[in-house]
């Protein structure tokens, strides 16, 4: 490439690329504009960021699940919102497990089934019943917000349903051998149907059994469904939420010494549970953040001062200034929130915690970069000659790395997960804006300081002047003595490593840990434990286990069939149901095969069938179901009222009842289906059917919101569901793959039978991001080191170069996974977001390595050797020492995800950037490194030079 004659080509000696020659001359009068003018620089450039931070008058947290883990436009969330406003919102789940303590010498639970543990129940249900919560003024109990299928009870899913709720009829129904006999007749036996009217399926209300020994039980379950409402900010929503606050406090004061006073354990959540407790984490770990914040601004003040002296410590000590570089990076990470808040994007918990870290990790090895360049200059130049020397030295290379961060933090706003995406926002800012006050204002600080020095003044308490003469005791010769670090890399660490054997032994090892760590990669999990984000001492820890341990019966799974063609024309009545003349393939049918193969469909059951139970309903055969008076109006069977007094009395077959007639004889009905007209007319009938002795197939309850009614008259239902339950899921891939299972199974009966189907279950919204996070993170890191590779290639005008550095940021990547594999760290969108960010900080490890080896003189060996010696102390003190005692400070978390995913993780990529930047990194520059851009310097100005 031909350069233009006005850029300065040589540089002390050294032929930079267009761009950096553009850089060198910028920073050189930048350099010494900044050292006449440091109060100017300093005020304007503070001012600028205290402007962005007067956007915190609008900051929020955003604490929502939904809102935080849930992408735009997800397909999971836009068939939740067709779910909840076309059928309902799934219910609210509020949830007791008891459960018995294992024997110590066997190991096993005994049964839970016993006299005196369903008598607790009752005394745990009065409590509960008795919870009584203030929401603006009235009190809300559980009869005020609960589920209420068939009348004025309460849906609970408990044991003590099968004695209708009333402790009063324990000793009247049998005791123990009555739960015992409806484990097996629960759906046949009236004795045995719930308050609610309802069967109650025992896998619903037990757990710890195998197969259908429901006496082995060794766990009670006991579930509170409590409406829901499609908007958060209901009346109904906020009701329910102060009921579940009281319910807990319940639990925590009154019910759990209750329940282990009597030997056994109790587990607990409400629906607003996990909401609260990630609430209650954000203060959690405010102490662990402020120590790390302490022992990283401790480490910046030592490694910044010069070598203690106890003559002259108080003077060469660099303690305000290292303050000071703490203070612009809190008011970076200040103006990257104010920013974003004063636009409306709303603030998460990961970025009030980790950003501010982050950020501090990554601007502390550009304080030190540039505060040892300054002192490497020659002492006999004035301040404003070394300051701009230092930054035409280092400057270059500062850039390049922190827009390689910036950049590498802006492409994980590709996420489509919000939390990670509006953190890598924030952090890409964040950095930027730390950039920009380092190369301002953190210069303009350092002049500060070197004056104060030179004036004798006492670092902390300016104002007080030594008498006597500051010698520096480091210095020699016009020019300060190498440090002990420097020394050691020049005279130590670069001779052993260039050894030819131990540079066959480097590249060797370092080939086979990638090679390893491709092969592990295919071992590392989508998935996020619900354990590891919530703080280690939070109630759920207990509750998660349990539901993984006790549980037998998984999430409710609905099929939902949109604009089902009901007229006699269509085939789809057909094509869905599942009794005699419906398709041997159709949806329901399809559905009983998959249960039957549980391990692989996930599945547990056949799909309870509205469309089923309402053929049977008006049947001819099912003579005491779908009946009418003589005036043509809905007739109910003879046990129910006004066929049969209300208060129980006589239910003869005279009576109000006695001219009611079937509604079909079989002639009336096609093949047995009813015509368009028929099924449109006795559809509502079967929705308001109450399920009783007379007639179990009675809609109302069961299926009351399963149809939608709404347009039916057209001959098209626009949405109707058919529920069955998965299987239990006990690890985070079950759930990912039950869902991946259920959408595979919907497409393709969707595309057999032409009918739009899809599965919906509560969970799915949530788990969707892991169907596709490979490639998510895939796409990502390819973005994110390309971005990188192109900014070192325009600033360097290097191939060469480029290809070098982007070699060791791959493999550091490559490694962190193998990583991840080893220590069973999961792929989820924060490991995502520190597998990008990693791209970014592992820049820091290759870049001013590879510049220092660029710019010097000599072969090969000579120049990485004088490389480690000028930046290898540099890189090893002020990138990988703050960036470690930074890390391990977050070990202490109480949230595990801090200690899994920043402690762990980060600590891995600063060792794994250490021993790629220090070891394998000088040893291929050894080897294969670019030619050096150093000439000798005679008179060539004038002339036009050609780079690489």
């Amino acid at each position: 490439m031909q350069m233009l004659e006005d850029v300065p080509q040589i540089t002390n000696g050294v032929q930079l690329s267009i761009v950096q020659g553009y850089m060198a001359k910028f920073y050189r009068r930048y350099g010494t504009w900044v050292a006449r003018n440091p109060i100017l620089v300093l005020c304007s450039s503070v001012a600028v960021v205290l402007l962005l931070c007067l956007g915190l008058i609008h900051f929020k947290v955003e604490t929502r699940p939904e809102k935080l883990w849930v992408g735009h436009g997800s397909e999971a969330a836009e068939q939740k919102q067709f779910f909840d406003s076309h059928l309902a919102p799934f219910y609210r789940i509020e949830q007791l497990i008891l459960a018995t303590i294992p024997d110590a010498r066997h190991g096993k639970s005994p049964s839970i089934v016993t006299e005196d543990n369903i008598k607790l129940l009752f005394e745990v249900q009065k409590k509960v019943d008795g919870i009584r919560a203030n929401y603006s003024g009235s009190m809300v109990s559980l009869t005020d917000i609960c589920m209420k299928p068939l009348g004025q009870d309460c849906a609970t899913q408990s044991v003590i349903q099968y004695f209708k709720m009333d402790p009063e009829n324990y000793d009247g129904y049998g005791g123990v051998e009555h739960v015992e006999y409806c484990f097996q007749h629960y759906s046949s036996a009236d004795t045995c149907r719930s308050a609610f009217k309802a069967p109650l399926d025992p896998s619903t209300v037990l757990g710890g059994f195998s197969g259908n020994n429901y006496s082995e039980a060794s766990a009670f379950v006991v579930t509170y469904p409590v409406n829901n409402a499609i908007t958060e900010k209901s009346n109904e929503t906020k009701k329910a939420v102060a009921w579940e606050k009281a319910f807990i406090q319940l639990v925590k004061d009154e019910l759990m010494p209750m329940v282990q006073s009597k030997n056994l354990t109790l587990s607990f959540s409400s629906e607003s549970s996990i909401e609260e407790e990630l609430k209650r984490e954000s203060t959690a770990d405010a102490i662990t953040i402020l120590v790390s914040y302490l022992v990283m601004f401790a480490y910046i003040s030592l490694t910044l001062g010069d070598t203690p002296h106890f003559t002259s410590f108080y003077i060469s000590s660099k303690v305000l200034l290292g303050l000071s570089g703490v203070m612009l990076v809190m008011l970076s990470v200040l103006g990257s929130v104010g920013f974003f808040s004063a636009i409306g994007v709303k603030s998460t918990l990961i970025i009030m915690e980790v950003i501010p870290f982050l950020v501090l990790a990554v601007g502390v090895d550009n304080m030190c970069i540039l505060v040892h360049a300054v002192k490497r200059q020659p002492l006999e130049l004035p301040l404003e000659g070394r300051i701009s020397n230092a930054l035409v030295e280092v400057g270059p290379s500062i850039t390049l790395a922190s827009l390689s961060e910036v950049l590498a933090f802006a492409v994980g706003s590709f996420i489509p997960m919000p939390a990670c995406r509006v953190f890598s926002m924030f952090a890409a800012l964040a950095v930027l804006l730390d950039f920009l006050l380092q190369v301002t204002a953190f210069v303009a600080l350092i002049v500060f300081d070197f004056l104060r020095a030179e004036d004798n003044r006492v670092d902390c308490f300016p104002c007080i002047k030594i008498s006597g003469s500051y010698a520096d005791p480091d210095q020699g010769n016009g020019q300060r003595k190498p440090g002990l670090l420097a020394r050691y890399m020049k005279e130590v660490h670069a001779p052993i490593l260039g050894l030819w054997g131990v540079k066959i032994v480097v590249i060797s090892v370092f080939a086979a840990f990638v090679l390893a760590s491709i092969a592990l990669c295919t071992r590392i999990e989508p998935g996020l434990e619900q354990q590891i984000v919530l703080p280690r001492d939070s109630y759920l820890q207990g509750y998660f286990n349990n539901v993984s341990e006790y549980l037998r019966i998984g999430p409710p799974l609905y099929f939902v069939v949109k604009n089902y063609n009901y007229s006699s024309e269509s085939r789809q009545t057909n094509q869905l149901c599942s009794i005699s003349q419906c398709d041997s393939n159709s949806l329901l049918n399809e559905i009983a095969r998959a249960s039957s193969i549980p391990e692989s469909s996930y599945i547990a059951k056949p799909a309870a069938s509205w469309l089923d139970d309402f053929l049977v309903w008006i049947s001819p055969e099912a003579f005491g179901c779908c009946r009418k008076f003589t005036n043509e109006s809905y007739c109910p069977p003879n046990d129910q009222p006004p066929c049969c007094s209300p208060d129980g009395g006589s239910c003869g077959l005279g009576g109000v009842c006695k001219d009611c007639t079937t509604c079909f004889l079989h002639s009336d009905l096609q093949n047995d289906r009813p015509s368009t007209a028929q099924f449109r007319e006795k559809l509502p009938w079967f929705l308001a059917a109450l399920p009783s002795a007379g007639c179990a197939k009675g809609g109302q309850g069961a299926y009351t919101s399963s149809v939608e009614l709404k347009g039916y008259e057209d001959g098209i239902i626009p949405a109707s569901a058919f529920r069955t339950y998965h299987t239990p899921l006990n690890k985070q891939i079950d759930y990912v793959n039950s869902m991946r299972a259920a959408r595979e199974f919907s497409s393709r009966i969707s595309d057999s039978l032409k009918i739009e189907i899809f599965p919906y279950s509560v969970f799915y919204m949530f788990f969707e991001q892991y169907l596709d996070i490979w490639r998510t993170a895939l796409i990502n890191l390819a973005i994110a080191v390309g971005a990188v590779f192109v900014v070192c290639l325009v600033i360097t005008c290097s191939l060469w170069s480029s290809a070098i550095i982007l070699l060791v940021l791959v493999m550091i990547v490559v490694d962190l996974m193998g990583v991840m594999a080893i220590l069973n760290i999961q792929l989820n969108a924060v490991s995502v977001v520190n597998l990008v960010m990693a791209v970014g900080i592992a820049v820091e490890f290759c870049v001013h390595i590879t510049h220092a080896f660029v710019v010097s003189s000599g072969d090969r060996n000579q120049r990485t050797k004088e490389a480690l010696g000028t930046l290898g102390a540099s890189v090893f003190s002020g990138i990988t020492l703050t960036k470690l005692v930074g890390v391990i400070v977050l070990c202490f978390s109480r949230t595990e995800v801090f200690v899994v995913y920043y402690f762990q993780m980060y600590l891995a990529l600063v060792l794994l950037g250490f021993l790629h930047g220090l070891v394998f990194l000088p040893v291929l520059l050894s080897m294969f490194g670019p030619p050096s851009r150093c000439v000798l310097v005679e008179k060539q100005e004038d002339r036009p030079s050609v780079s690489l």
